[in-house]
């Protein structure tokens, strides 16, 4: 029986709030642990040995050797990320955009009958 972890929560310095130890396992690029899961986890438990008893030794030299993406890297990806949900929003649910411009247009009339 493989005694698992994912119960453990802590705090993330990233996100803010607590999370789960099976978010940080994976979470990070292409579904492989944060960056920083051996950082934010030691004190808990031997986390490099969980992790070395369960990845691939490449696998694992790729997240021990990880850092951080600049801040500008990563805002640039959350747009990227947005723009394709919006472009796929529009195919997929029309309507839904419809309705968000016509909210739009009530409050900007409301707005500016206002003044």
């Amino acid at each position: 029986m493989t005694r698992t972890r994912d119960h453990l929560q802590r705090r993330c310095p990233r996100l803010g709030g607590p999370v789960g130890f099976s978010y940080c396992r994976t979470m990070g690029d292409n579904g492989l642990p944060c960056w920083k899961v051996f950082d934010c986890w030691w004190e808990m438990f031997d986390v490099v040995a969980y992790f070395k008893g369960r990845l691939d030794d490449e696998t694992f030299e790729k997240i021990a050797t990880a850092r951080p993406k600049p801040k500008v890297t990563s805002i640039l990806e959350i747009v990227e990320q947005a723009q394709k949900r919006v472009a796929q929003d529009r195919v997929t649910k029309p309507e839904a955009i419809q309705e968000h411009r016509f909210d739009h247009d009530v409050h900007e009339r409301e707005n500016i009958s206002e003044d």
